[in-house]
């Protein structure tokens, strides 16, 4: 049986160990908002609207279907993708706007050039690489930016009628986090540190 004082330095470290993990977390998000390659994509919006979560917008990217024409190591014969990550190359174009210029599963041949970025997907299983197929929708985790009460479905109006982007940080290993939504040049809203 424990006695008094070792259940509660068992309670506190625990509790310390839960703040660190936490803090870790939060930490490693904000590393990447912060030191990661800013680039901007162009979205498409899906649906302004959760009731039970608030308001935010579905975003799709151009990048979100990638040619499979632009995967550099499909295997010969492979008629179907595995459930693995994708690392799509990107590089601005001349509207500011970063676009996929080819695409691995796995791993990056080589490294990103200094005007170049990679970001880091996942496929689910069975999409289609037969030579017939034409794209595969990667998932990069940056689908969803939620926005204050009431601003959804406005923001998700003014997209259908004019351009909207998504300044993006992407980190070394191609992780990426949301920094701000965009209204052509304009700065809506920008994600916090912390």
């Amino acid at each position: 049986m424990m006695t008094g004082k070792r259940l509660i330095i068992s309670a506190v470290v625990l509790a310390l160990v839960q703040i660190g993990f936490l803090s870790w977390i939060i930490a490693g998000r904000a590393a990447i908002l912060r030191d990661g390659k800013p680039v901007l994509l162009r979205v498409e919006p899906i649906d302004p609207r959760d009731l039970l979560r608030g308001d935010y917008i579905l975003l799709d990217y151009e990048i979100s279907r990638i040619p499979t024409q632009l995967i550099g190591n499909i295997p010969a014969g492979k008629r179907t993708s595995d459930d693995t990550s994708i690392v799509v190359r990107l590089k601005q174009g001349a509207d500011g706007y970063w676009g996929a210029t080819s695409a691995w599963f796995g791993q990056a041949p080589a490294p990103a050039a200094s005007d170049e970025a990679d970001i880091v997907g996942h496929v689910s299983a069975g999409w289609d690489l037969s030579p017939e197929a034409t794209a595969i929708a990667p998932d990069y985790g940056i689908q969803r930016f939620y926005l204050p009460e009431g601003e959804g479905m406005a923001i998700q109006n003014d997209m259908r009628v004019r351009p909207f982007g998504v300044r993006v940080a992407i980190a070394a290993n191609g992780t990426a986090q949301i920094k701000a939504l965009m209204d052509g040049d304009k700065t809506l809203f920008e994600e916090p540190l912390y």
